[in-house]
């Protein structure tokens, strides 16, 4: 099976389906701040799960233009109000180009809110990330959906989500028995595993039908096995024209001795006959 094509089918079977937003792209209004002294992860940890993640989610949704993907970024959310603002670990947008790269993100101008968002517990925002954060971006900013991880492996492990109901109410979702949750605006499926060389408990997202969106590493490494299969196969089948052109060879070789043979006896009956003729003529 051709893995590489079999994914990419895949990833165009399960890619969501949305309209376009009716704002504009925008990358800058002025008097809206981009940026602040914080550092954009807590720990390493968080670093390894929103690079990992990010990144992850970046690759599998390239093939959509009208997906906006940021990290650690600033998301203003009532115009002339500076203050109306956060920044997730993640966020990602439906509808809007992809390009060119925001410094930050403004939903009057884009006319749309992010579709869900992603933040990793640390211990100086993990009570807003359970609690207040919940009320803004669902009430305030409007996403569909909102998950919260544990990404340290040596603290209790915490995954949970939240979405938008049909009546429009708040409900938390509840994980499947590997802890698991599906995330219908994505239709993604994500679990975290135990990485314990780096001591990340790692959340990881999966196609609906529990195919790995992979990293670049081990895209890398099934990229590497790949081409060590193929050149594995091109080898057994060089080898095994090679045995084909010896068999041929020893065939034509074996041919040739039979009818070298055939020939030999033919002449030497040929010449028996002549010697009986002979023989018959001098008895005469």
């Amino acid at each position: 099976m051709d893995t590489t094509n079999d994914f990419e089918f895949k990833q165009r079977k399960y890619m969501p389906v949305f309209p376009k937003a009716n704002g504009k792209t925008t990358v800058y209004i002025e008097g809206y701040p981009c940026e602040d002294d914080e550092p954009m992860s807590a720990t390493d940890f968080h670093g390894e799960q929103i690079i990992t993640l990010a990144e992850q989610f970046k690759r599998y949704f390239a093939i959509n233009e009208l997906v906006h993907i940021a990290v650690d970024s600033f998301i203003y959310y009532s115009e002339g109000d500076i203050t109306k603002c956060v920044a997730p670990d993640i966020h990602i947008v439906f509808g809007v180009a992809k390009y060119p790269l925001r410094r930050s993100f403004y939903t009057w101008a884009e006319g749309t809110a992010p579709v869900a968002i992603f933040e990793f517990l640390s211990d100086a925002t993990a009570r807003q990330d359970r609690t207040e954060k919940v009320g803004v971006y669902f009430n305030d900013i409007g996403v569909q959906e909102y998950f919260i991880h544990q990404p340290e492996l040596k603290k209790p492990a915490e995954f949970r989500g939240w979405r938008r109901g049909i009546s429009g109410e708040i409900i938390e979702m509840t994980p499947d028995p590997q802890g698991g949750l599906f995330s219908e605006a994505l239709n993604l499926y994500f679990r975290w595993e135990e990485q314990h060389h780096t001591h990340v408990r790692l959340l990881r997202p999966y196609l609906p039908d529990g195919t790995p969106i992979t990293t670049s590493l081990e895209e890398h490494h099934l990229r590497e096995a790949a081409q060590a299969r193929a050149e594995e196969e091109a080898q057994l089948k060089e080898a095994a024209q090679a045995r084909a052109e010896e068999e041929t060879h020893r065939r034509q070789d074996a041919e040739k001795l039979a009818a070298a043979e055939t020939q030999r006896r033919k002449d030497a009956e040929a010449e028996l006959e002549k010697l009986r003729t002979q023989l018959a003529n001098l008895q005469r």
